[in-house]
Protein backbone atom coordinates (compact mmCIF):
# COMPACT_ATOMS: atom_id res chain seq x y z
CA UNK A 1 0.00 0.00 0.00
CA UNK A 2 2.95 2.28 0.54
CA UNK A 3 5.11 1.82 -2.82
CA UNK A 4 5.98 4.82 -4.51
CA UNK A 5 4.42 5.98 -7.29
CA UNK A 6 7.39 6.81 -8.81
CA UNK A 7 11.67 6.46 -8.21
CA UNK A 8 13.56 10.25 -8.41
CA UNK A 9 16.46 9.39 -10.92
CA UNK A 10 19.78 7.98 -9.05
CA UNK A 11 17.72 6.88 -6.51
CA UNK A 12 18.57 3.95 -4.61
CA UNK A 13 15.38 2.04 -3.27
CA UNK A 14 17.11 0.03 -1.16
CA UNK A 15 18.02 2.71 0.89
CA UNK A 16 15.42 4.87 0.12
CA UNK A 17 12.32 3.14 0.31
CA UNK A 18 12.67 1.68 3.69
CA UNK A 19 13.12 5.19 4.91
CA UNK A 20 9.93 6.42 2.93
CA UNK A 21 7.65 3.63 4.90
CA UNK A 22 9.24 4.60 7.81
CA UNK A 23 10.25 1.22 8.79
CA UNK A 24 11.94 0.28 11.75
CA UNK A 25 14.99 -2.21 11.93
CA UNK A 26 12.28 -4.31 13.81
CA UNK A 27 10.26 -4.07 11.59
CA UNK A 28 12.13 -5.34 8.51
CA UNK A 29 14.07 -8.14 10.71
CA UNK A 30 10.37 -9.21 11.28
CA UNK A 31 9.23 -8.89 7.35
CA UNK A 32 12.44 -11.41 6.76
CA UNK A 33 11.37 -13.51 8.97
CA UNK A 34 8.10 -14.37 8.00
CA UNK A 35 9.53 -14.32 3.99
CA UNK A 36 11.49 -17.07 5.51
CA UNK A 37 8.77 -19.16 7.18
CA UNK A 38 6.25 -18.21 4.11
CA UNK A 39 9.96 -20.74 1.89
CA UNK A 40 9.42 -23.11 4.79
CA UNK A 41 5.75 -23.60 5.20
CA UNK A 42 5.66 -22.78 8.96
CA UNK A 43 1.69 -21.95 10.24
CA UNK A 44 1.78 -18.43 12.20
CA UNK A 45 0.99 -19.22 15.66
CA UNK A 46 -2.75 -17.42 16.78
CA UNK A 47 -0.48 -14.53 18.86
CA UNK A 48 1.37 -13.70 15.56
CA UNK A 49 -1.29 -13.18 13.59
CA UNK A 50 -2.86 -10.96 16.53
CA UNK A 51 0.39 -8.74 16.43
CA UNK A 52 -0.04 -8.38 11.83
CA UNK A 53 -3.36 -7.50 12.53
CA UNK A 54 -2.76 -4.87 15.45
CA UNK A 55 0.57 -3.21 13.77
CA UNK A 56 -2.24 -2.70 10.65
CA UNK A 57 -4.94 -1.66 12.85
CA UNK A 58 -2.95 1.51 14.06
CA UNK A 59 -3.10 2.65 10.07
CA UNK A 60 -5.34 5.19 9.35
CA UNK A 61 -6.66 3.27 6.31
CA UNK A 62 -6.23 -0.19 7.87
CA UNK A 63 -9.41 -0.95 6.16
CA UNK A 64 -8.10 -0.48 2.77
CA UNK A 65 -5.17 -2.63 4.02
CA UNK A 66 -7.25 -5.49 4.97
CA UNK A 67 -9.16 -5.74 1.80
CA UNK A 68 -6.51 -5.49 -0.29
CA UNK A 69 -4.64 -8.52 1.98
CA UNK A 70 -7.90 -10.55 1.54
CA UNK A 71 -7.68 -10.27 -2.33
CA UNK A 72 -4.06 -11.19 -2.17
CA UNK A 73 -4.89 -14.54 0.05
CA UNK A 74 -7.47 -15.59 -2.37
CA UNK A 75 -5.98 -18.51 -4.21
CA UNK A 76 -5.09 -17.60 -7.97
CA UNK A 77 -7.38 -20.23 -10.01
CA UNK A 78 -9.29 -19.14 -13.09
CA UNK A 79 -12.24 -20.42 -13.89
CA UNK A 80 -11.93 -23.40 -16.43
CA UNK A 81 -14.41 -22.25 -19.84
CA UNK A 82 -16.77 -24.75 -18.94
CA UNK A 83 -18.01 -22.81 -15.96
CA UNK A 84 -19.03 -20.10 -18.06
CA UNK A 85 -22.20 -22.92 -19.41
CA UNK A 86 -23.27 -23.80 -15.66
CA UNK A 87 -26.32 -22.32 -14.16
CA UNK A 88 -25.59 -18.99 -11.98
CA UNK A 89 -26.05 -21.07 -8.54
CA UNK A 90 -23.92 -23.89 -9.54
CA UNK A 91 -20.90 -21.23 -10.10
CA UNK A 92 -21.65 -19.80 -6.71
CA UNK A 93 -21.86 -23.19 -5.41
CA UNK A 94 -18.14 -23.67 -6.83
CA UNK A 95 -17.25 -20.18 -5.22
CA UNK A 96 -18.63 -21.19 -1.96
CA UNK A 97 -17.02 -24.39 -2.31
CA UNK A 98 -13.62 -22.76 -3.06
CA UNK A 99 -13.72 -20.01 -0.20
CA UNK A 100 -14.64 -22.12 2.43
CA UNK A 101 -11.53 -24.85 1.69
CA UNK A 102 -9.17 -21.71 1.29
CA UNK A 103 -9.99 -20.09 4.45
CA UNK A 104 -9.83 -23.13 6.41
CA UNK A 105 -6.40 -23.76 4.92
CA UNK A 106 -5.28 -20.31 5.47
CA UNK A 107 -6.34 -20.07 8.85
CA UNK A 108 -6.31 -23.81 10.44
CA UNK A 109 -10.04 -24.02 11.79
CA UNK A 110 -13.17 -22.78 9.64
CA UNK A 111 -13.60 -19.24 9.47
CA UNK A 112 -17.57 -18.40 9.46
CA UNK A 113 -20.16 -20.73 8.05
CA UNK A 114 -21.98 -20.03 4.75
CA UNK A 115 -26.00 -18.43 5.30
CA UNK A 116 -28.67 -18.14 2.95
CA UNK A 117 -28.15 -16.69 0.11
CA UNK A 118 -25.93 -16.98 -3.05
CA UNK A 119 -22.79 -16.03 -1.00
CA UNK A 120 -23.33 -15.13 2.32
CA UNK A 121 -20.59 -15.54 5.10
CA UNK A 122 -21.55 -15.66 8.63
CA UNK A 123 -19.69 -16.06 12.09
CA UNK A 124 -19.50 -15.24 15.47
CA UNK A 125 -16.63 -14.52 17.68
CA UNK A 126 -14.04 -15.14 14.37
CA UNK A 127 -10.57 -14.54 14.88
CA UNK A 128 -11.11 -11.25 13.02
CA UNK A 129 -13.25 -9.67 15.69
CA UNK A 130 -11.50 -11.14 18.27
CA UNK A 131 -8.23 -9.18 17.15
CA UNK A 132 -9.87 -6.11 15.91
CA UNK A 133 -13.33 -5.39 18.02
CA UNK A 134 -13.60 -2.10 16.08
CA UNK A 135 -14.36 -4.47 12.73
CA UNK A 136 -11.84 -3.42 10.53
CA UNK A 137 -9.89 -6.64 10.13
CA UNK A 138 -13.40 -8.00 8.67
CA UNK A 139 -12.33 -5.97 5.39
CA UNK A 140 -10.23 -9.32 5.27
CA UNK A 141 -13.04 -11.04 4.54
CA UNK A 142 -14.80 -9.08 2.42
CA UNK A 143 -12.03 -8.81 -0.01
CA UNK A 144 -11.29 -12.19 -0.03
CA UNK A 145 -14.89 -13.35 -1.12
CA UNK A 146 -14.42 -10.54 -3.86
CA UNK A 147 -11.93 -11.82 -5.46
CA UNK A 148 -12.66 -15.28 -5.50
CA UNK A 149 -16.53 -14.71 -6.79
CA UNK A 150 -14.72 -12.92 -9.98
CA UNK A 151 -12.18 -15.45 -10.22
CA UNK A 152 -14.89 -17.92 -10.13
CA UNK A 153 -17.84 -16.71 -11.70
CA UNK A 154 -15.86 -13.81 -13.94
CA UNK A 155 -16.57 -10.12 -14.22
CA UNK A 156 -17.20 -7.76 -11.41
CA UNK A 157 -18.47 -8.58 -7.75
CA UNK A 158 -18.98 -6.47 -4.66
CA UNK A 159 -19.02 -7.91 -0.86
CA UNK A 160 -21.10 -6.19 1.68
CA UNK A 161 -20.26 -6.21 5.50
CA UNK A 162 -23.50 -6.12 6.40
CA UNK A 163 -23.46 -7.18 9.87
CA UNK A 164 -20.95 -6.57 11.98
CA UNK A 165 -20.03 -7.76 16.19
CA UNK A 166 -17.40 -4.98 16.10
CA UNK A 167 -20.73 -2.34 15.69
CA UNK A 168 -22.83 -4.24 17.82
CA UNK A 169 -24.58 -6.87 15.79
CA UNK A 170 -25.31 -10.52 17.07
CA UNK A 171 -22.46 -12.21 14.33
CA UNK A 172 -20.52 -10.79 11.24
CA UNK A 173 -22.11 -11.32 8.00
CA UNK A 174 -21.00 -11.06 4.35
CA UNK A 175 -23.11 -10.41 1.52
CA UNK A 176 -21.41 -11.18 -2.44
CA UNK A 177 -23.05 -10.93 -5.60
CA UNK A 178 -22.20 -10.74 -9.48
CA UNK A 179 -22.56 -7.13 -10.41
CA UNK A 180 -21.45 -6.91 -13.87
CA UNK A 181 -20.62 -10.63 -15.62
CA UNK A 182 -18.21 -11.54 -17.67
CA UNK A 183 -17.82 -9.73 -20.95
CA UNK A 184 -19.95 -10.56 -23.63
CA UNK A 185 -19.54 -10.97 -27.16
CA UNK A 186 -19.67 -7.75 -28.77
CA UNK A 187 -17.62 -6.38 -25.80
CA UNK A 188 -14.61 -8.63 -26.81
CA UNK A 189 -14.47 -7.36 -30.01
CA UNK A 190 -17.06 -9.29 -32.38
CA UNK A 191 -19.37 -8.50 -34.16
CA UNK A 192 -22.53 -10.82 -34.53
CA UNK A 193 -22.82 -12.75 -37.93
CA UNK A 194 -25.67 -12.89 -40.35
CA UNK A 195 -25.68 -16.73 -39.57
CA UNK A 196 -26.23 -15.39 -35.95
CA UNK A 197 -22.65 -16.01 -35.18
CA UNK A 198 -19.90 -14.03 -34.49
CA UNK A 199 -16.71 -12.57 -36.45
CA UNK A 200 -13.85 -11.09 -35.26
CA UNK A 201 -13.82 -7.69 -35.76
CA UNK A 202 -10.47 -6.97 -37.26
CA UNK A 203 -9.75 -6.84 -40.74
CA UNK A 204 -7.44 -9.38 -41.31
CA UNK A 205 -8.43 -12.77 -43.17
Amino acid sequence: MDLPQELLEDEDPAQTIPRRFGLSDVVERQIRSYKNDVRKRVRLTDQEIEGLFRFVIRRPDSSAVFRRVGRLLAERQRSSRWMRYLPRAAQYAVARSRARRRLKRLFGRPVGGFGRGPFVVEGRAHVFHDVDPSGDACELVSGFGKETLEQTLGGSARVTHTLCQGRGDDLCRWEGELVKPRATVAEEGLTPAPDGGAVSGSSGP
